[in-house]
């Protein structure tokens, strides 16, 4: 083996760059081979799903917080690097002492193939992509690993024979690497897109002709201020929050899609989609809230949703007494746990939504069916892409977050939100008005207080309301003076409820506090 330093860490390099390709066509294979076999058994994917059940509770908060709905492109960056490096780590530990790389790339298999059995939904085939991408990066680790040694091996006042085979290797490892690096390159993202194309259902979003409502959302006059900077009455669908666990997004056609109702019930029902919407369709407006959503922050959002009340579903099966709960799931795996008193109570509309804002579900919004309940964070009831209904207890079953650091219920704690003027925007002064939006679902908003540095409570004017599921918009006239100011914001609801003053983080159960806003006027 080479033995100068200078030749030493040339050898460990290439040996690095072995592993990164050998690793790129381990996963450009086992793409190939999940194209064929197992569309959802891409290790990559498999094990940045893995990532994101396992992550702690902390760290998902920073990782909302930070990234917002990028979260998981963050994370599918984070872990392209690690496997990089991990790769590299590989071929070198190959080259020093074989078959030692070899071993981490097994092992590695391993892991993928774990992650992908283990999740909801794998298909008696999902383990071959991951065992047939292990196998072509062992394959070529070792034979590029082996010429390199080869290579290293020779001094340079070896004879001449030697100088020559060391030539043979050295020109047989650059030639196979650089094809082996380009093919992996086509094969993997070619068998990506298409897999990502062929499996898309967004042509079939598009044809879908759902039936006419029964019955549409009656927006009164004054439902809508006409502010700058203020959150429209209904949040566009492109702009609408996204919080879920799905690493990528589900494709799910409705011509195959199932509702499966089980557990404490009188008779197990499965619904096709045209069977639900079939049973008929009323519009509903509706806010949403996340329970990662921090003190003035922006995940929630409201919409005008079409679907059908889930205690009607319900009924079909026959609710068995001694439930308390709905465990919902999604086709990705995740559950939540939903009061069943939340469900079939006929003053709430919770619903099994098939459209938002006039148009099918968006696909990373649930399609072709989810969850929509009034009153109760998304955690807990706002099942994206569902496929069961399983009525049970709390005694019994346990929802995705709850042994994460969650309560197991978590009603909606009713809050306000300062829109304009921004913090880091500053304003002219003179006329200024401070607007934004409030919100109680199931209970609705009675008044919107405002104070200027720390002045007295001054109500705003709120527009009309929707219902009593829908968030308000409000408004306060500011003679605003030049210099700095803090704006706080509180609200009422209907039951005389003041909002919480006290600050809470979001876990367990959501954050409370008053929003307080320092804003510039010059």
């Amino acid at each position: 083996m080479a033995t100068s330093r200078r030749d030493r860490l040339r050898f460990l390099s290439l040996a690095a760059l072995a592993g990164v390709v050998s690793a790129a066509v381990f996963l450009a294979v086992a793409e190939l081979v999940a194209l064929v076999v197992a569309r959802e058994s891409s290790p990559i994917l498999a094990i940045g799903s893995f990532i994101i059940d396992i992550v702690p509770q902390p760290f998902k908060e920073f990782a909302i917080a930070t990234f917002g709905e990028y979260d998981k492109i963050a994370l599918l960056v984070g872990l392209g690097l690690a496997v990089v490096v991990a790769a590299a780590i590989t071929g070198i530990a190959q080259f020093i002492r074989p078959p030692l790389g070899v071993v981490l790339l097994v092992v590695a298999g391993g892991l993928s193939v774990a992650a992908i059995v283990t999740r909801a939904g794998a298909t008696p085939l999902a383990s071959l992509p991951p065992i047939a991408g292990t196998l072509g990066g062992c394959v070529l680790l070792t034979y590029l690993v082996a010429r390199l040694r080869r290579w290293a091996s020779v001094s340079p006042d070896a004879a001449a024979g030697d100088r020559g085979a060391s030539g043979l290797d050295r020109r047989s490892f650059f030639r196979v690497t650089a094809i082996a690096a380009a093919s992996a390159v086509v094969v993997g993202i070619g068998a990506r897109l298409v897999n990502a194309t062929t499996s898309s259902i967004a042509g079939v979003r598009k044809a879908l002709n759902l039936p006419a409502p029964r019955s549409t959302v009656v927006v009164p006059e004054g439902a809508e201020l006409d502010i700058d900077g203020l959150s429209p009455l209904f949040t566009p669908n492109a702009d609408f929050y996204r919080v879920d666990t799905a690493l990528t997004v589900p494709s799910i056609d409705p011509e195959t899609w199932r509702l499966v109702v089980d557990g404490m019930v009188d008779e197990r029902v499965e619904l096709t989609f045209d069977e639900l919407v079939g049973m008929g369709l009323d519009e509903y407006s509706i806010t949403l809230t996340c329970v990662s959503n921090e003190v003035g922050g922006n995940l929630l959002g409201n919409a005008k949703w079409l679907g059908v009340p889930v205690r009607d579903v319900l009924k079909l099966a026959g609710v068995r007494s001694g439930a308390d709960m709905v465990l919902s799931r999604s086709v990705d795996g995740f559950t939540a746990s939903t009061p069943i008193t939340s469900l079939t109570d006929d003053g709430i509309d919770a619903i099994l939504a098939v459209a938002m804002n006039g148009e099918p579900l968006p696909l990373e919004h649930g399609f072709p069916v989810r969850m929509v309940v009034p009153g109760l964070y998304g955690y807990v009831s706002a099942t994206k892409w569902l496929t069961e209904l399983k009525v049970t207890t709390f005694a019994d079953d346990e929802a995705y977050w709850t042994p994460r650091g969650y309560s197991a219920q978590a009603p909606i704690k009713f809050s306000s939100r300062l829109d304009t003027p921004r913090t880091g925007t500053a304003v002219a002064a003179g006329r200024v008005p401070i607007a934004g939006v409030a919100w109680a679902q199931t209970v609705g908003i009675e008044r919107v207080e405002v104070s200027i540095d720390d002045g007295e409570w001054q109500a705003a004017t709120l527009s009309s309301p929707v219902n009593d599921d829908t968030w308000v918009q409000w408004f306060v006239d500011w003679d605003a003076a030049p210099g700095s100011h803090f704006i706080t914001v509180r609200a009422v609801n209907r039951n005389g409820d003041l909002q919480i003053q006290e600050r809470a983080p979001i876990a367990p159960d959501g954050s409370s506090g008053w929003q307080r806003t320092l804003v510039q006027v010059k």
